[in-house]
């Protein structure tokens, strides 16, 4: 005798599990604009490489002779898969199935795709929709008892940040542990009009006496802002490519380095008109972007975090095919001043980097930290020490372009100060503990009290200091290790993109990412 009837039953609980929430809800969900958890799947996995792990686990009924009455599929899929040949885990909630509430999940499915991640060292890709936690007041009545929340997992998706590249795309409403599973991740967003995330919910909110529609209370443009997620993007399709081209610039695991990929852009590549780029006039701005467009490898710019912490751009990209990290100070918001946003910005993509091997150059205008009450109310002075802390514990290699101004201790965050500096400077460089000109008055005063004509004595005087603040007379004292021709800054990020090969090591860092 054979194993039919079995593996009959075997196809009918596929069927079952394959039918989600039914087609009722399967319809709801279309109509929302919204792809399921399954068409999520097949968007993301290269073309039949996803294998389901628990595919058939759920929640089913016996009639009193034992047979099937009815299913309810587990709303948490996950398997593993191959996106762009990469191996990776991949994860997606059911919002059909209980709008993608605990009670209708198995926590263990969560952990093991974690544990999946970690041990096997692949990427860990993150669909959300849905609570993912928190369950139901119903099925606490269900149940007879209430109980003391625990987070399944949580100490898992910690060491994850720590080992394996993690993504998160909230592509529907976010709640609870699912907005926790957002944020515990090296790369995240939102759809703008499908996915919104809160720690409660709208109802729950409204209990508490504030009445706020979905998007008033947790849009993307909220959190884009805020940086509680990196981006937000326009539709699902969108998040799909977004996340394919973050994978693209990390190893699978710290146990690996970045690979290089062809390139065709040639490293002596010269714009001309980079020569021009930094105003004479200190007061005046200039964009940061075009100029990060024209070292690095032409279209390999991703930006990432564009609207919060706006003081910077933060970024990956590749030099001669070579993935780095990027910090590039953006003159045209505050004049590049550091807020408190700004640091928890930069120390993001220092902690990213440093943890997943990639070299990191830094492009440098910072006339400081932003002063005055609303700096005092931030804490800037916190969030800045942090910033300079993970700066200085980085090892990756580090190479600083200083196009413009570095003044006082957020200036001395333009690189770490224990090892070979890659550090370069435009004739445009101007750095000190503050702006000679700020304080010539104060610093003269005696002499030009005393002077017949305070205002010719003044002009003398600065104009005696304008030559002393010349980046020429600091390169004479080895003050900065070289200043080059604007144009010739792609070449010079190319060679030390090439040269810190040599200086790179897989494995983790001593100390883990935090979130």
């Amino acid at each position: 005798m054979g194993w039919d009837k079995e593996v009959e039953e075997l196809r009918t609980r596929q069927r079952l599990a394959h039918a989600m929430g039914g087609p009722e809800k399967l319809a709801r969900q279309a109509a929302a604009g919204r792809l399921d958890a399954r068409a999520r799947i097949a968007a993301v996995a290269d073309p039949g490489s996803f294998r389901e792990v628990g595919e058939i686990a759920g929640f089913a009924h016996y009639g009193a002779d034992g047979a099937l009455e009815s299913f309810r599929p587990a709303n948490f899929l996950f398997g593993h898969a191959r996106v762009d040949g990469r191996p990776v885990v991949l994860t997606a909630d059911d919002f059909t199935v209980r709008g993608g509430a605990a009670d209708a999940s198995l926590h263990r499915k969560l952990i093991a795709a974690e544990q999946l991640a970690h041990d096997y060292r692949m990427p860990l890709i993150r669909m959300i929709e849905g609570t993912g936690g928190g369950g139901s007041v119903r099925s606490l009545e269900e149940m007879g008892h209430t109980y003391i929340t625990e987070i399944p997992g949580w100490e898992l998706m910690t060491a994850n940040l720590s080992h394996v590249p993690v993504v998160a795309l909230g592509l529907g409403p976010v709640a609870g542990l699912g907005a926790g599973r957002m944020v515990m991740a090296h790369y995240s967003l939102l759809v703008d009009g499908l996915a919104q995330m809160f720690v409660a919910g709208p109802p729950v909110v409204a209990a508490a006496g504030e009445t706020r529609t979905k998007e008033e209370l947790g849009g993307a443009e909220i959190h884009a802002r805020n940086g509680a997620v990196d981006d937000r993007v326009e539709s699902e399709a969108e998040a799909f490519a977004r996340l394919r081209r973050f994978l693209s610039y990390l190893p699978s695991s710290v146990h690996e380095l970045p690979a290089r990929l062809a390139t065709t852009d040639r490293p002596d590549r010269a714009e001309e008109w980079l020569i021009r780029a930094v105003p004479r006039d200190s007061r005046r701005l200039y964009p940061i972007r075009p100029i990060l467009e024209a070292v690095v490898d032409t279209g390999s710019l991703f930006e990432i975090g564009a609207e919060w912490g706006v003081g910077v751009v933060t970024a990956l990209a590749r030099l001669d095919g070579w993935p780095v990290g990027v910090i590039a100070s953006n003159p045209e918001a505050l004049g590049g001043l550091w807020t408190a946003a700004t640091a928890r910005k930069v120390e993001r993509m220092v902690d990213l980097a440093d943890s997943f091997h990639l070299p990191i150059v830094h492009l440098v205008d910072n006339p400081g930290f932003m002063i005055g009450r609303r700096a005092e109310e931030e804490a800037t002075i916190r969030w800045g020490s942090r910033a300079l802390a993970a700066i200085h514990q980085v090892r990756v290699p580090w190479a600083t372009v200083i196009l413009r101004k570095a003044y006082g201790m957020a200036g001395s965050a333009h690189a770490p100060a224990d090892r070979f500096r890659w550090r370069m400077a435009w004739p445009s460089g101007d750095w000190g503990s503050l702006p000679i000109s700020g304080g010539l008055e104060a610093a003269y005063r005696a002499e030009l009290e005393a002077a017949e004509d305070p205002a010719a004595r003044l002009a003398g005087i600065r104009a005696r200091l304008e030559r002393v603040r010349s980046p020429f007379r600091t390169a004479e004292r080895f003050g900065v290790e070289a200043i080059i021709d604007p144009r010739q800054t792609r070449a010079e990020l190319c060679a030390f993109a090439n040269a810190a090969q040599r200086a790179l090591a897989p494995g983790p860092r001593a100390r883990g990412l935090r979130p």
